[in-house]
């Protein structure tokens, strides 16, 4: 692998410069394709509950989360070897390129089981696009850089995130799920064809052969990320919890548009994420976390707790805080230590645990609910106590080192 391309993603690193001029076109970009590439797939997850239910699937409400994100980390060590040795660049083609075919198919397939087979495809998409875009931004970004370079590119993620919901929750109220479907599909076109004549930074690249996707042990788990690792699958159960009850609290709440809840914890998500990054730079990872793991757990229990629409809301604010901080703080941990040549592995390794604690959140939760309001307090407090065992087992792993 060459050494990272300043011309191309940032200058080298002085901290007087304005944030805008520090940073290059092809990060501006890179950036702006991740904006879009969230929005394709999220603004989806408010209505897809009701859309499972009207066709009879309420009782598997948990597994919309789950199977998308069983697939995700399923392809993680396929994205991680292929990132390392064919190329930063055709895996986010790849994923972004899955995603908009996926939003196609939810339409054609009128079944349960067709809907749950699309969602198992449209996980692909989420593990190969983002493990790539980590790692090309570790290329081109110095290292006392990089948690505020995450925190950017988190940023316009999160913004995607945000406005994708509340702009699906908008087009289908006017024109309907299948609209709503088309425009995904729109956005993750638009995140491929922003990605056109961008460099690959990786040096020594091997041509695509079948072979690459011969996976061994050493493909699938970068020991040197356990710890961060360890941490994200503990905050992400809160995290999948959330994805999946927040639509169903919001409507027994009386909250008529279901993206609203997601724009609110979003929002104050990017409040965050660019200081965060920063503040992670400059006092390290582990102060950072120590405080984000606390807030997430706050959180969700006011969240859970909820009985007006106003502590909801209120929640929701303190869960973005906390996972504004958590996400590019982790990342930014995981290349710290990851390998130089095994960059997309130590990004995959971090991204299995992320989707395995989604996907062991919204089953849980969404086994435990079962159209059951009542049990809303909790479900959401449990969920909470896993952040909180992540807040414990940060302080005991570094106070043992």
């Amino acid at each position: 692998m060459r050494e990272p391309n300043k011309q191309e993603g940032v200058e080298k690193s002085n901290h007087s410069t304005s944030i805008f001029k520090r940073y290059k076109q092809g990060f501006w970009l890179l950036s702006f394709s991740s904006f879009l590439f969230f929005a394709s797939f999220t603004m989806v997850l408010p209505e897809l509950p009701a859309y499972l239910a009207g066709m009879g699937g309420e009782e598997y409400i948990g597994l919309i989360i789950a199977l998308f994100t069983l697939t995700a980390g399923i392809s993680r060590p396929f994205s991680g070897k292929l990132t390392d040795k064919w190329g930063r660049i055709p895996v986010m083609v790849f994923g972004a390129v899955v995603s908009g075919i996926a939003a196609l198919l939810y339409p054609i397939m009128g079944t349960i089981t067709g809907f749950f087979l699309v969602r198992l495809f449209h996980g692909f998409s989420a593990g190969f696009k983002p493990t790539a875009t980590s790692a090309y931004i570790a290329d081109i970004v110095p290292p006392d850089r990089r948690g505020e370079a995450l925190g950017i590119s988190s940023f316009f993620g999160t913004i995607g995130m945000a406005a994708g919901p509340a702009i699906g929750s908008t087009i289908f109220l006017e024109f309907g799920i299948n609209v709503l479907f088309y425009l995904s599909c729109c956005f993750a076109v638009a995140s491929v064809i922003i990605l056109a004549g961008m460099k690959e930074t990786l040096s020594d690249r091997e041509a695509f052969h079948p072979r690459l996707l011969k996976i061994s042990k050493y493909d699938i788990f970068e020991p040197a990320v356990f710890l961060p690792s360890i941490i994200m699958v503990l905050t992400c159960a809160s995290f999948g919890t959330v994805l999946t009850l927040s639509p169903d609290f919001s409507t027994y709440l009386g909250i008529e548009n279901k993206g609203v809840f997601f724009t609110v914890f979003t929002g104050s998500s990017l409040i965050v994420r660019i200081i965060g990054g920063r503040l992670s730079d400059k006092f390290g990872r582990v102060k950072i976390l120590k405080f984000s793991t606390m807030i997430l757990f706050l959180s969700m229990t006011v969240i859970g707790t909820s009985t007006t629409v106003f502590q909801f809301f209120a929640g929701a604010f303190l869960f973005g805080i906390g996972y504004g901080l958590n996400s590019p703080t982790l990342f930014a941990w995981t290349i710290d230590l990851s390998p130089q040549k095994g960059r997309g592995r130590g990004v995959s390794t971090l991204f299995i645990f992320l989707e395995t604690g989604i996907g062991l959140g919204a089953l849980i939760s969404g086994t435990a609910y079962q159209a059951h309001p009542e049990r809303f307090p909790v479900i959401f407090v449990v969920a909470g106590l896993f952040s909180l065992l992540a807040f414990i087992y940060i302080f005991w792993k570094t106070k043992r080192s």
